[in-house]
C-alpha cells in the first residue's frame, strides 16, 4: 500500500488486477482496472486476467525500436514502465499441507509471466519483486524524475528470474514428491540466511543456505540467546548432534567434535547424561557441540560452565540457567523451538565434483524381533539394552564405526579410520574406564575377520551388535562362542561417508 501510495504521488498511473485494485480505492488511490488496460475481463475465477497481447505487448516493447514503436502505435498499446507483483503463496499451501487441489490453484501463471516479462525488457520497464525494494526504488525515483538507473533495473531483473525461479523450483520440486521415484531432474533453490565468518578454514569464504520448501533445516526455530555467529564447522556439527539426540526418547546428551560424537549417553536426567556422555572422552569435547533434548536447569548449566562449550542446543533453559551460562564469552546458546518431525520423503543429498549423489536417507534403525541371535549364548536384558543403544549411535558414527557401550552410556568410539580392526583398537584406546568388563560393541558393517571380535573380547566385550554378511562369518561367530560371547546380526548396514 505505501508503495502504491508513493507512486501515485510520483504522478504514476496505476494499473491493478481486481483485490488489490479494491484495496488501493478503499485508501484513496486512484487506480485503473486490469480490464479497463487490456478491455479484457477477468474470467475462470481469475485464472486469465493479465494473459492479453496490450499488456504484454505494453511490457515487451523495445522503444528505440523503431518497427515497435510503429506496431504499438498501430494496436494502441500502452507502455508499461514499471511491473510490481507478489506471487500467490504456494510454498506456504504447500507447508500448511492443503489438499492438492488447493495447492494447485495456489500455482501463480500471470504473476510470473509478467515477472519474467518485464525482467527481460529491463532496460524499459523495471520490475520490483521484493517489499525490501519498495522503499530503495522509490527513493531513487523521488530523486532523478521518476527515473531509475541501468544498474538498478538490471539488480531488480536478477532478483526476479531468481524470484521465479525459486517459485517454479518449488512447484515442480512439490510434483516430485508426489512420485516414489527419483526425478530425472533434480531440481531445487537455495535461499542465503546469512554469510558465515569464513569456511572449515580461515581462507575459505563461506554462506549457509536453507532449501527452498524444505519442511525443516539446521536452524529452522532455533533462537540464539548469546554468543558470536555460528561458523561453517558449528554447523555442520551442530546437524551430526541433533539428527543423533533426536533418535532418543529418554534424557539423552550427544557431544559432537569435528562431525562425529565423541560421547552419547541416557540418564535420569539432562545433568546425568551430560556427565556420563562427558566421561566418555573428556580431551576430545573440549570446544565440542553439546546438544540435548531436555532442558537446561541450573544444576546442568553449573557442570556445563565448568568446560568450554563451542555450542550448546537444547529445547528449553531456566532463566537461571541463562543467567550462569551467558557469563561464558564463547559459548553460543540456542534453544531449538522446533517441534514439528523430518519427513522421512527428503532425500540425503551429497556434492561431488560437478554433480549430485542422491539417496534414502537411513532412518531405518531396525526391530530387536527382526534381529537374528548367531552365538551361542544369547544376550541378557541389559546386554539388549545396551545394544540397541550403541546401534543408534553406531548409525551417526562416521566409517568404519565401532562403538563401545555399557550402562546407555558411551566407553569409546572408533571412527573413520580405513580398517575396521583399527576403529575397534581406537575405541578401546579412547576408553576411560577402568575395565570395559560387560561392555557391548557395535559395528556399524560386518568384520572380515574375527581379529577385531578377539581383540574386543580381550578388552572385556561381552555381546556384539552388528549386520553379518560376510564370508567369514562362520569364523567371526566361533570366535564369540569360543569366548561366551553374545553376538547379534541385524542384517542391516549403516555406512557413513
Amino acid at each position: 500500500m505505501e508503495f502504491a501510495r508513493g507512486l501515485g504521488e510520483l504522478g504514476v498511473e496505476l494499473v491493478s488486477t481486481g483485490g488489490t485494485a479494491t484495496e488501493l480505492e478503499a485508501a484513496g488511490l486512484d487506480v485503473r482496472t486490469i480490464e479497463s488496460f487490456t478491455g479484457f475481463p477477468e474470467i475462470m475465477d481469475g485464472r486469465v486476467k493479465t494473459l492479453h497481447p496490450r499488456l504484454y505487448a505494453g511490457l515487451l516493447a523495445v522503444r528505440d525500436d523503431q518497427a515497435h514503436v510503429d506496431a504499438a502505435s498501430e494496436h494502441d498499446i500502452e507502455y508499461v514502465d514499471l511491473v510490481c507483483v507478489n506471487l500467490y503463496p504456494f510454498e506456504r499451501s504447500v507447508a500448511r499441507r492443503l489438499p492438492s487441489a488447493e495447492i494447485i490453484e495456489n500455482i501463480d501463471i500471470g504473476g510470473p509471466t509478467m515477472i519474467r516479462a518485464a525482467a527481460k525488457n529491463h532496460a524499459f520497464a523495471a520490475v520490483v519483486t521484493s517489499p525490501e525494494a519498495y522503499d530503495a526504488v522509490l527513493d531513487e525515483l523521488r530523486s532523478s524524475d521518476a527515473q531509475l538507473s541501468m544498474p538498478t533495473r538490471e539488480s531488480l531483473a536478477a532478483e526476479a528470474f531468481a524470484y521465479t525461479a525459486r517459485y517454479d523450483t518449488a512447484v515442480a520440486r512439490w510434483f516430485a514428491e508426489k512420485s516414489e521415484d527419483f526425478p530425472p531432474l533434480h531440481v531445487r533453490a537455495y535461499e542465503k540466511v546469512s554469510d558465515l565468518p569464513y569456511g572449515e578454514n580461515p581462507h575459505q569464504r563461506a554462506a549457509y543456505y536453507q532449501e527452498v520448501g524444505a519442511r525443516m533445516h539446521v536452524l529452522s526455530m532455533v533462537q540464539q540467546h548469546h554468543g558470536k555467529q555460528l561458523s561453517f564447522n558449528n554447523l555442520l556439527d551442530l546437524d551430526s548432534a541433533r539428527n543423533l539426540v533426536r533418535d532418543f526418547g529418554r534424557p539423552a546428551c550427544v557431544i559432537v567434535k569435528h562431525n562425529n560424537p565423541c560421547g552419547v549417553a541416557v540418564g535420569a536426567s539432562a545433568l546425568d547424561a551430560y556427565e556420563r556422555a562427558f566421561a566418555t572422552d573428556p580431551l576430545s569435547a573440549f570446544g565440542g557441540v553439546i546438544s540435548f533434548n531436555q532442558p537446561i536447569d541450573v544444576a546442568t548449566a553449573e557442570r556445563l560452565s565448568e568446560q568450554f562449550v563451542e555450542v550448546l542446543f537444547a529445547p528449553a533453559y531456566d532463566d537461571g540457567a541463562l543467567e550462569i551460562l551467558t557469563t561464558k564469552p564463547s559459548i553460543r546458546i540456542l534453544e531449538d523451538n522446533e517441534r514439528r518431525s523430518p519427513l522421512s520423503a527428503e532425500p540425503e543429498i551429497k556434492q561431488v565434483m560437478g554433480g549430485l549423489l542422491i539417496q534414502d536417507r537411513d532412518l531405518e534403525f531396525g526391530d530387536r524381533t527382526e534381529m537374528e541371535i548367531v552365538s551361542k549364548r544369547q544376550p541378557g536384558d541389559e546386554e539388549w539394552r545396551d545394544l540397541m543403544f550403541a546401534w543408534k549411535v553406531c548409525k551417526h558414527v562416521r566409517s568404519n564405526a565401532i562403538v563401545l557401550a555399557r550402562d546407555e552410556a558411551t566407553a569409546g568410539i572408533g571412527a573413520g579410520q580405513m580398517s575396521r580392526v583399527d576403529s575397534v583398537r581406537l575405541a578401546i584406546d579412547k576408553s576411560r574406564l577402568e575395565s570395559l568388563a560387560g561392555s557391548v560393541l557395535a559395528s556399524d558393517a560386518f568384520f572380515p575377520f574375527s581379529d577385531g571380535p578377539e581383540i574386543a573380547i580381550g578388552a572385556g566385550v561381552t555381546a556384539i551388535i552388528q549386520p553379518g554378511g560376510s564370508r567369514r562369518d562362520p569364523e567371526v561367530v566361533d570366535a564369540a562362542d569360543a569366548a561366551g560371547v553374545a553376538m547379534v546380526f541385524t542384517s542391516r548396514r549403516h555406512f557413513r561417508h
